[in-house]
């Protein structure tokens, strides 16, 4: 079973599986906690462990991994030798440069993959370059755990759900709209809300001239 995933057991030293079962944990062992990405892959790599995580919503996050103890004092005492020398530091330096520019670079590249999904005519394009800033400061940090950070779809797609979602957030009640708990409900309001953002979004593509009550200019002007 070493390298089974497992969900968080009601007790401590205890995993359930898939159907429901609570196991033990072996003797010897403890929960290596999720943070040192490193010492986490040395470990699996090492030996016999368990994989701790929890589904919350529709994603799944890590709770740790169950391993033996002596495994992971050893690793981890190798990688404080690795760590301390003058060449481990300059790697990390290095990596946090490439790490710096490469944000950079996506947070320009998903910026101007807004404006092009704006689209909005030229007498609005202040507007435009304002909105599209505001949606990227957002959706774009690393860990944010948004639309912007997903690989599965195309830029392109990543842009138009994160304007959406930024919308849906600064331009409607959706916030504090009291949502039955009914399945299905909260899909068919944010689709309800998503279709009156795409009907504002046209207004801005066209030449005619916008109500200064617009939520959605009143929302930019709270930011400034």
């Amino acid at each position: 079973m070493s390298g089974s995933i497992f969900a968080p057991g009601p007790r401590p030293s205890t995993v359930r599986t898939a159907e429901g079962n609570v196991l033990s944990t072996p003797d010897g062992w403890v929960l290596l906690p999720p943070g040192d990405a490193a010492l986490t892959r040395r470990v699996k790599a090492a030996g016999p462990h368990w994989i701790v995580r929890e589904k919350q919503g529709r994603r799944f996050f890590s709770r740790g991994v169950w391993a033996s103890a002596a495994t992971i004092e050893r690793i981890r005492a190798e990688l404080e030798v690795e760590r301390s020398t003058a060449g481990y530091a300059k790697r990390r330096q290095a990596d946090a440069r490439r790490r710096d520019k490469a944000q950079a670079e996506y947070v320009e590249e998903f910026r101007a993959a807004v404006l092009a999904f704006l689209a909005f005519h030229p007498q609005h394009a202040a507007m435009a370059d304002q909105l599209a800033r505001a949606v990227a400061e957002h959706a774009t940090p690393v860990g944010s755990g948004t639309v912007a950070r997903t690989k599965r779809i195309p830029v392109a797609g990543r842009a138009e759900a994160a304007v959406i979602a930024w919308m849906r957030h600064q331009t409607t009640a959706y916030d504090t709209m009291k949502i039955p708990r009914v399945k299905g409900q909260r899909r068919e309001t944010r689709r309800r809300l998503a279709k009156r953002s795409q009907e504002l979004l046209a207004r801005y593509r066209q030449s005619q001239a916008v109500a200064e009550e617009c939520p959605l200019r009143q929302a930019l002007i709270r930011l400034t």
